[in-house]
């Protein structure tokens, strides 16, 4: 199967990421949101990233309009009949990830194939929701996507190797690593990643050191870029909180608990750097001032 046509459903950073670069690599891009304000932030998004490119000639003025020419906006799902490949980029939560693929299962054309970007929830109870397990697969990108090399490939129990061939290829195609991975909670990213940032959490509320240490400690010592907590605000304390969710449910085992301060911190709203506070404030351009 060819794919020339790619569906993203979501404008948020993840999808308008995956948006842009799918359009780099040449495919036709149709980015569907509920909302005319987030597919107009989504675009905002695209043009900005396009538009640094550009100015470090890392592609031309062709590229930089030749990409932006192949993606179209829309408010109706109606609009990816035609897809060959659509991608989910919505939030987190299973629930809404059932009903989008319960209707997208529906109107997709009988050879198109599904893909999730979800971090952490079972493919193969998602690929069951589609009505199309065997073309229906996870594509986990990682943020910020355009920068990002690596897209996790999750074949559900019943997902195709023709399937799992497509999407490698399409993946390769616009520039990333694709590594395939079993499907359990999690996957391996976030099998490994979010018990360290909750475990970064769990030492802050215990009071073994201050944010600006345990960061420190993570970056200097350890050599990462950055410190667990600015991470945590970086991705989103809401996002962390319902992946450590789905790694406490779906292993059973309470080293997957999440963290009391996790939680207090999500009911309080203080959800990092896209709403200007978490762990530390930032600014309206999401830059760090305290």
């Amino acid at each position: 199967m060819e794919v020339k046509r790619i569906g993203v459903v979501g404008a948020g950073q993840m999808g308008s990421g995956i948006a842009q670069v799918a359009a780099s690599a040449g495919y036709e891009v149709v980015l569907v949101d509920v909302a005319e304000s987030f597919l107009e932030r989504g675009l905002a998004a695209i043009r900005r990233s396009l538009g640094k490119f550009l100015e470090k000639g890392k592609i031309t003025q062709e590229a930089h309009d030749e990409a932006l020419g192949r993606i179209r906006t829309s408010l109706s799902l109606e609009d990816l009949k035609d897809a060959d490949l659509i991608v989910e980029a919505i939030v987190e939560d299973e629930g809404e990830k059932r009903r989008l693929f319960e209707r997208l299962g529906a109107l997709a054309k009988p050879e198109a194939i599904l893909a999730s970007n979800t971090s952490s929830i079972p493919i193969t109870a998602l690929a069951r929701y589609s009505g199309r397990p065997e073309r229906f697969i996870g594509m986990h990108f990682f943020n910020p996507v355009p920068l990002m090399q690596l897209v996790e490939v999750i074949r559900g129990e019943l997902t195709s190797e023709a399937t799992r061939d497509v999407v490698v290829e399409v993946a390769r195609r616009m520039g990333k690593t694709p590594l395939e991975v079993q499907d359990y909670p999690g996957f391996i990213s976030n099998r490994l990643l979010m018990p360290m940032i909750n475990e970064a959490i769990e030492a802050l509320r215990e009071g073994v050191a201050s944010k600006e240490a345990i960061d420190g400690i993570m970056r200097l010592g350890m050599n990462h870029p950055m410190g667990p907590l600015e991470l945590a605000d970086f991705i989103g304390l809401d996002t962390c909180l319902a992946i450590m969710e789905v790694l406490h449910r779906g292993f059973g085992d309470d080293k997957y608990r999440p963290s009391p301060l996790l939680r207090r911190m999500v009911q309080a709203g203080l959800l990092g750097r896209k709403v200007g506070r978490g762990f530390y404030i930032y600014d309206e351009k999401g830059n760090k001032v305290g």
